[in-house]
């Protein structure tokens, strides 16, 4: 194989698969990007075999060829190089990377070695909104759980249907939702329910990031392709019931009260400073007319802030994970949030006021402290 790549356009590509490759896999063929070149582009491929990004890139292809290199060390090469034209080339000695006056030889592993993987394009395809989705992942992502042994709370319920889409994400403390509509353009049918691995969102959201224009989106037998921009990421499904979300979301929450954003996270963020470390407990002491933000630890003292707000209401108080706040309030892009309660021990619901375009619910259970 001997292609010439620009430098720009091979790294814009090669940075998208970085986050795909694992540094520490027990199979080493995976820490590599599968390259082929034939005609005038060179084609990329890299996965953990759980999620997989298909790219490519434009390239003057002198013998057409497939070859794996390091994918995390390619990439750092090509960073380094100066902006001009990088030659790709494989003799019997390996693999030559050079540019400029810059000459490399990188080793290989074998091309049988790499999995191969499904392709899009035997099931029909839906399209879904860029900007739709990506307000999507953005509001949902950082609610998944990490560690989780309920093995299909570590993703995403992604459900589409004629007239819409939703996402929603629990880690069984707090459960993000976020809805919104789609013209229904004849291509779903019928309501469609996928949970997505928690990665599979990370790197989609970065992908988002990255095109303009509308997804393709398709569903095969067990993977899940996302044709982003002429990128195609490829995604197991997790086979599990997710919790029936629904039920979660409290109906008889009758006292309301209105924030202003800002206001509110800059409250939370300093009066969390001197809440206790483990439990990260700040407290809402709701009162006729003001809110006051308390925390309290026995290791450092104590905080509190009032934010004036429009509540007439009993007074009661109400505790939550500071960071579970923190992490809504970050994402939420209206100036107004409203905080829903029926009482002291039940779920608390959290919306933007005034959201175009979408419908939000953050559901967060109180801290007993």
């Amino acid at each position: 194989m001997e292609l010439v790549v620009r430098k720009n356009e091979l790294l814009r590509e090669l940075q998208l698969f970085q986050g795909i490759v694992e540094r520490k896999n027990t199979i080493p063929i995976l820490a590599n990007v599968l390259i082929e070149a034939q005609g005038d582009e060179v084609r990329m491929l890299a996965t953990d075999l759980e999620v997989a990004l298909r790219s490519k890139c434009a390239a003057s292809v002198t013998k057409p060829g497939s070859l794996t290199l390091p994918a995390k060390k390619l990439y750092e090469i090509v960073k380094a190089l100066p902006d001009t034209e990088v030659r790709i080339e494989e003799d019997k000695n390996g693999v030559k990377v050079a540019a400029d006056r810059f000459d490399s030889r990188m080793q290989t592993l074998p091309r049988e070695d790499f999995p191969t993987l499904p392709e899009s394009g035997s099931s029909p395809r839906a399209t879904l909104s860029r900007d739709a989705l990506k307000q999507m992942v953005g509001k949902t992502q950082f609610a998944i759980t990490g560690e989780d042994t309920r093995y299909f709370l570590n993703g995403a319920l992604f459900v589409l249907k004629p007239d819409g889409m939703s996402l929603v994400a629990t880690d069984g403390h707090r459960l993000a939702l976020v809805s919104v509509p789609r013209v229904d353009d004849g291509t779903v049918t019928e309501e469609v329910k996928v949970i997505l691995p928690k990665k599979t969102l990370l790197e989609l959201g970065r992908l988002l990031s990255e095109s303009d224009g509308d997804i393709q989106y398709e569903r095969g037998e067990n993977h899940l392709f996302f044709d982003v921009g002429g990128r195609v990421l490829i995604s197991r499904m997790i086979d599990g019931q997710f919790p029936a979300y629904e039920r979660v979301i409290p109906k008889g929450n009758d006292k309301t009260i209105e924030f202003e954003r800002d206001r509110l996270t800059r409250a939370v963020k300093r009066v969390a400073l001197l809440s206790n470390e483990r439990s990260r407990a700040v407290k809402f002491e709701i009162d006729n007319g003001k809110v006051e933000v308390t925390s309290s630890s026995s290791e450092f003292g104590e905080a509190r802030e009032q934010l004036a707000v429009d509540y007439t209401g009993p007074a009661m108080a109400i505790s939550f994970n500071a960071q579970y706040v923190l992490d809504f309030l970050s994402v939420v892009d209206t100036d107004i949030v409203s905080l829903s309660l029926k009482d002291e021990v039940s779920q608390a619901v959290v919306k933007p006021v005034g959201a175009d375009g979408y419908d939000y619910t953050y559901v967060i259970m109180p801290m007993r402290i």
